[in-house]
């Protein structure tokens, strides 16, 4: 009707065709501009048949002229309807203060009064029921009807309310709108989403059991929602129920690895749906989808942490086997993925073959790793040990910035080379191997010597880089396993310096420290093992191959290291140690 003029008696009839030719536009990709041009245009058109004009007028400013100025009864109707789409068209575009505004003006002084919405309670959502959607005409059929509209932006006006407030952390609030959205109007997919965000709202408010009731109603609407299996098996794991845990992500990558049906749809089928008016980065981080191949890592990472070593070895080279099929380009590895670095991988699988007895794949493994990062590493890297980004950005800071994080990535692989000649040394020490394991823990020890250290002046064990933090702990286990091997071929002083080394790098280690005892002891200097024993036996207790101010928790391919460090005899030294006290004691001469 454009070029037209418009008229009061055909009005009516023209805003409901625009009505309808816009909801068909609300479901087609990037047209938001359009309808949004659309509907100020009928608003227009409604002005000028009024006699009136708002060429120069926002939209906020154009609803407010046409609802307070326009009182033909005749279209309050066509005009409530175009309302709901412009409060659709705003709410998909998270304007919620001019959908309340518009809100306010659909909603007569008389609704208003009704509505009578406490402080705590949502303005937006009470404006919504509180709204009196004028009767629908017989002779103007209509796509969507204005009440099933009205329905669909209450359960979407909850929805993204509630989510707003889950990601500013406002946990209870976002649980009340959740709840209001989940018993809305929607689909079964979106009904599952929401109970889907439920339950990972509870499991933020500290309340597991609860977080998988909703989990579990999420997979009853809709088993194709498989996010709410991945955060099911994330509370299991918080709970400390480590075969339901498994359980979830064995059906996880299981369903992934199907073709995925028909999605879930909505009954009866509407053009303007609240899937298309909620859509935030937020909904989208918790219903991200995840690959088989994180799946498949995150079985292989917690059969290995549970110490399921045969379950553990499986997942691991079946997700090995993905990645030389090519389908890792398919993961996503930011930080939103569950992968680690790829070489990370290849140690946790070595050392879970290790842990299986499969000496020789372990080696293998290794030596991919160690293949890989050949000429990568610079001969010489300087790190400063507590080195941080400066605060205030300038090119220069830039390029610093760049430097760091540059010498992090090389830091990052040194770290693992050196990581797979320490685990080849501890397996061909298990091989009974001493002389080669002697060999692969020297190498490990060479290659670190490429970091050179400098600070203002800091112990070398405070406030670490984490990757610094990570080499120290390479070696000291490098050291420890040299030293260990060095007393199986009886070269008890080269056993005892690399003890001594690694107390330097570690004060206070158990390992090293009990080491070191058995090394003097060896060598017969009694009395010298004597007072290291006792000062050992003064300190308080803690985990073996614990470090001195150490918070962070060490790699899981170098757990397995932390074990075999561990000194196994320390009953036997400590009685062998007090018969020696107790004899020395009778007589002063010994």
């Amino acid at each position: 009707m454009r070029g037209l003029p418009a008229t009061l008696p055909t009005l009516p009839l023209e805003l409901t065709v625009l009505y309808n030719s816009l909801l068909f536009t609300m479901g087609a990709p990037d047209t938001a501009m359009e309808g949004e041009e659309g509907i100020r245009q009928g608003l227009l058109r409604v002005l000028e048949a009024c006699g009136a004009c708002g060429q120069d007028l926002s939209t906020e400013e154009l609803w407010q002229k046409v609802l307070q100025e326009v009182t033909v009864a005749e279209l309050q109707a066509p005009l409530h309807r175009l309302g709901a789409l412009q409060a659709a068209w705003w709410l998909s575009a998270g304007r919620l203060g001019s959908t309340t505004g518009l809100l306010r003006l659909l909603s007569n002084a008389e609704d208003l009064g009704k509505a009578h919405w406490s402080k705590g309670e949502n303005e937006l959502l009470s404006l919504l029921k509180a709204w009196r959607v004028p009767a629908e005409e017989d002779s103007l059929p209509l796509v969507q009807s204005t009440r099933d509209l009205k329905e669909i932006l209450c359960t979407s006006a909850a929805f993204l309310q509630g989510l707003q407030e889950f990601e500013a952390g406002n946990f209870p609030t976002a649980l009340s709108l959740l709840r209001e959205a989940a018993g809305g109007f929607c689909s079964k997919k979106v009904l599952a989403q929401i109970y889907t965000c439920l339950g990972c709202c509870t499991q933020r408010m500290g309340k597991p059991q609860t977080a998988l009731q909703h989990l579990k109603r999420a997979l009853q609407v809709d088993f194709q929602c498989l996010p709410a299996l991945f955060h099911a098996a994330a509370v299991y794991h918080e709970l400390g129920d480590t075969d339901a845990e498994l359980q979830a992500l064995a059906l996880l990558y299981e369903a992934l690895e199907k073709t995925p049906p028909g999605a879930a749809s909505s009954s009866p089928y509407f053009l303007i749906r609240t899937e298309l008016l909620v859509h935030t980065p937020v909904l989208a981080s918790l219903l991200r989808h995840h690959h088989p191949s994180e799946v498949k890592y995150l079985l292989a990472q917690r059969c290995l942490q549970d110490g399921r070593v045969a379950d553990a070895v499986e997942h691991y080279l079946d997700f090995l086997a993905l990645l030389q099929e090519g389908l890792q380009q398919q993961v996503p590895l930011d930080g939103s993925s569950a992968l680690p670095r790829i070489p990370e991988v290849f140690l946790e699988a070595a050392s879970a073959l290790e842990q299986a007895g499969r000496y020789q794949d372990a080696i293998t493994v290794c030596e991919e790793v160690i293949s890989r990062t050949t000429g990568l590493i610079p001969r010489v890297l300087k790190v400063e040990e507590r080195l941080e980004q400066p605060e205030c950005p300038s090119p220069q800071a830039g390029l610093a910035g760049g430097l760091l994080a540059q010498k992090k990535e090389s830091l990052c692989c040194l770290a693992w080379r050196a990581a797979g000649y320490l685990h080849e040394g501890w397996v061909w020490g298990k091989l009974g191997e001493s002389k080669e394991a002697v060999t692969q823990f020297s190498r490990c020890l060479r290659e670190l010597l490429r970091v050179q250290l400098y600070g203002p002046g800091v112990e070398p064990t405070e406030n670490l880089l984490p990757e610094v933090e990570v080499l120290q702990k390479i070696r000291l286990l490098a050291l420890i396993g040299r030293g260990v091997q060095f007393l199986e071929l009886g070269r008890h002083k080269e056993g005892l310096l690399d003890f001594q080394y690694g107390l330097q790098v570690s004060p206070g280690d158990p390992a090293a420290a009990s080491y070191l005892v058995q090394a003097l002891w060896n060598l017969d200097r009694k009395q010298e093992a004597a007072a290291q024993w006792q000062k050992l036996s003064q300190r308080p207790p803690k985990e073996d191959g614990q470090q001195e101010g150490e918070r962070r928790p060490v790699p899981l391919y170098l757990v397995s290291c932390l074990k075999q460090a561990v000194f196994p005899h320390k009953d036997d030294l400590a009685r062998t140690i007090q018969d020696y006290l107790g004899s020395t004691n009778q007589d002063p001469s010994r």
